[in-house]
């Protein structure tokens, strides 16, 4: 027989334990078998067999599987079959017990050793019970699995380990404690700290202790020769930097600075600490350097954050190491990998200052399409009229024209009369209509002769972008702006206008409005019926309820929306609207709809679309009765496609609640 991995001989061995038939005779002792077969591959298909075994019960399997950790020479079985007694639960708890107390200390310490895997806790009084064992490595093995079951008593226990004069059973009990984040009295850990045989566990312990005193004695750790001892310290630093208040944190921070400062290597240190494999130990590290407040670090501090679980602490720590971290940053962010150059980006925004300008609109020329909003972000907290020209500059390109609107708006709060005048420079040359809305918001009255001046422009973009935002500024010049661009020959004026007149309102809104619903640009009577919605103009009802049959479905959504908004909906302007070909229209409906109107979506659950239907489904779920019930548990018995089905099962559950 071959003992290569993967033979033909190996593969036929393991598909006939895979292929077993869960009926056939005698299977317990099949795979019994298995557990002794040289391949391990085979051991452990033969392990999880005997763990979903129906019959015989479960603890008669465990109780066969206990007499094969007792076959000495069989090493693989042995742990095969320890394998498969801790599958089993708590079907195994019982025989285990039995076997803590065999008369053979290696049985007894593979008891204890799975008791500690099944994590039960059932296990925890025969565990506690059994520290009592003559043999040592019993004793040991029962102390750390007490560190994996838990409970008060097992706490209990392994405190009471820490003053044994074995080191072994000490150091079991520390690691034990560690596990279950039940620190004892900082005095007792301390005397621990003695025994450099003990001293990586108690620093362990010493991390869940939010005492300053436990900082300074970690920080002890900090100036060992011993690179492992200096890591554990760091490592314990990162734990307690977790478990302390805002204000334990300051006098934390304050110790490790004074110790650190002490050091005449401790940047070299942190450094090599922030590249360790270990992940506890790059988190203490970060503590660390936060303490120092070193920011010729800040470089590899943001590359640890290519370990997502602590880029929190990575944007931490970069925030604590000020503007000349930021500097650092912005002079390698080429060389950084990417995690860590988004995470650098991020920081930036609170690490900026006038200097930042250049090296940020550097950034902007090659920065990945998610990073570019974030350094437009920074860019409006420099604090410079500099960064007023390239934020002016970015209103021109659509993807982060949102971004620059919203720096600028920030930039001006330092800087307003260079980024107004900014934009003026830009609408006087038109370089671009959306410079205009945000000098209405930063300009505020001042701006208003401009938008004057523009509103009569011979380019209708212009017209249209002045008629948009002089409400913001002055209602009245809005209002009597909007009037007249109603009248305009350029259909985005007219529309223009009549956006503005809808978020303007006024009691004569409604007349106002009135020609733009029978405009012969049908985009213009669209935004005519979201402006009678949005202005409250109940006068143009009628208007409205006469375009919800209309052929362009999207003008009948807009004024089934309308009318729901001004709360103006009648059942059968519902129903007739119901019948329309686009199915928008019938959700617009659906959304509608409310009371009596259930009826109507207990009709729409056969419509022909299926997103229609799913939408009576999620109505009626959302606000029908149990009288909807039936209904829709005969459309769902009906449905064949997949995501009504989904819809209309949800409606039932919550139907049958009510």
């Amino acid at each position: 027989m071959s003992r290569q991995q993967g033979s033909p001989a190996e593969e036929a061995r393991y598909r006939a334990l895979q292929d077993l038939d869960p009926r056939g005779d005698n299977l317990v002792e099949v795979l019994i078998a298995g557990l002794h077969d040289e391949s391990w591959r085979v051991r452990h298909a033969a392990a999880e067999g005997l763990q979903r075994l129906s019959t015989p019960s479960s603890e008669q399997v465990a109780t066969r599987l206990v007499r094969v950790l007792g076959e000495r020479g069989e090493t693989g079985a042995r742990n095969a079959a320890a394998e498969a007694l801790a599958g089993l639960g708590l079907a195994a708890l019982g025989p285990l017990v039995k076997l803590l107390g065999h008369v053979d200390p290696d049985q007894r310490k593979f008891a204890a050793d799975i008791l500690g895997q099944l994590r039960r806790p059932e296990a925890e009084a025969p565990l506690v019970e059994a520290l009592g064992d003559a043999d040592l490595n019993v004793r040991v093995s029962v102390s750390e699995s007490l560190g994996r079951v838990g409970g008060e008593h097992a706490a209990r226990a392994l405190e009471r380990l820490l003053g044994d004069s074995e080191p072994l059973l000490r150091l079991s009990a520390l690691e034990g404690l560690a596990n279950l984040k039940r620190p004892p009295p900082l005095p007792v850990v301390e005397a621990l700290l003695e025994d450099a045989r003990l001293r990586r566990s108690a620093f362990r312990v010493l991390g869940l202790l939010p005492e300053v005193a436990a900082t300074v004695r970690l920080c002890g750790g900090l100036t060992s020769e011993l690179r492992s001892m200096r890591e554990a310290a760091l490592a314990a630093l990162g734990t307690q930097a977790t478990r302390v208040t805002a204000e334990q944190r300051g006098e934390q921070d304050a110790v490790i600075r004074d110790t650190l400062r002490r050091l005449p290597d401790a940047r070299e240190r942190l450094a090599r600490a922030l590249e360790s494999e270990d992940v506890a130990v790059r988190a203490g590290a970060l503590v660390g350097v936060a303490a120092l407040g070193d920011a010729s670090l800040a470089v590899p501090v943001a590359e640890v954050a290519r370990e997502d679980r602590l880029l929190r602490d990575v944007l931490s720590t970069l925030g604590r190491l000020g503007l000349e971290g930021g500097r650092a940053l912005l002079a390698a962010m080429a060389d950084l990998s990417v995690p860590a150059r988004a995470a650098a980006v991020e920081a930036l925004v609170d690490l900026v200052d006038p200097s930042s300008v250049t090296p940020l609109c550097a950034l902007l020329e090659w920065a990945e399409d998610d990073l570019r909003g974030v350094v437009v972000r920074a860019l409006g907290r420099t604090r410079s009229p500099e960064a007023a020209s390239p934020l002016v500059d970015l209103l021109r390109d659509s993807v982060t024209a949102g971004a620059a609107t919203r720096a600028l708006g920030v930039l001006a709060g330092s800087c307003r009369a260079a980024v107004v005048a900014t934009l003026q420079e830009a609408v006087e040359r038109r370089a671009t209509p959306a410079a205009v809305a945000v000098l209405a918001r930063v300009g505020g009255r001042p701006a208003l002769p401009l938008l004057r001046r523009l509103a009569r422009d011979v380019d209708p973009r212009w017209r249209a972008a002045a008629v948009d935002v002089a409400g913001e500024v002055d209602g009245g010049v809005g209002k009597e702006l909007a009037r007249a661009a109603l009248a305009d020959e350029a259909a985005p004026v007219r529309a223009a206008g009549v956006r503005a007149m809808g978020r303007l309102g006024g009691s004569d809104a409604g007349a106002l409005l009135r020609p733009a619903l029978q405009d012969e640009d049908v985009f213009v009577r669209r935004v005519a019926v979201e402006a009678v919605g949005e202005s409250g103009a109940s006068d143009r009802a009628a208007d409205l309820e006469a375009l919800v049959l209309h052929p362009d479905g999207a003008l009948a959504t807009a004024a089934v929306r309308a009318l729901s908004r001004l709360g103006l909906v009648e059942p059968r302007m519902l129903r007739e609207a119901s019948e329309h070909p686009d199915p928008e229209v019938v959700k617009a409906v659906l959304s509608a709809v409310s009371g009596e109107g259930l009826a109507l979506a207990v009709s729409l659950l056969e419509h022909s679309h299926w997103d229609v239907r799913a939408a009576a489904a999620r109505v009626l779920g959302e606000s029908g009765g149990a009288e909807c019930l039936g209904a829709v548990r005969r459309a769902l018995e009906a449905e064949t496609d997949v995501l009504p089905r989904q819809a209309m099962a949800d409606a039932v559950a919550r139907l049958s609640r009510r």
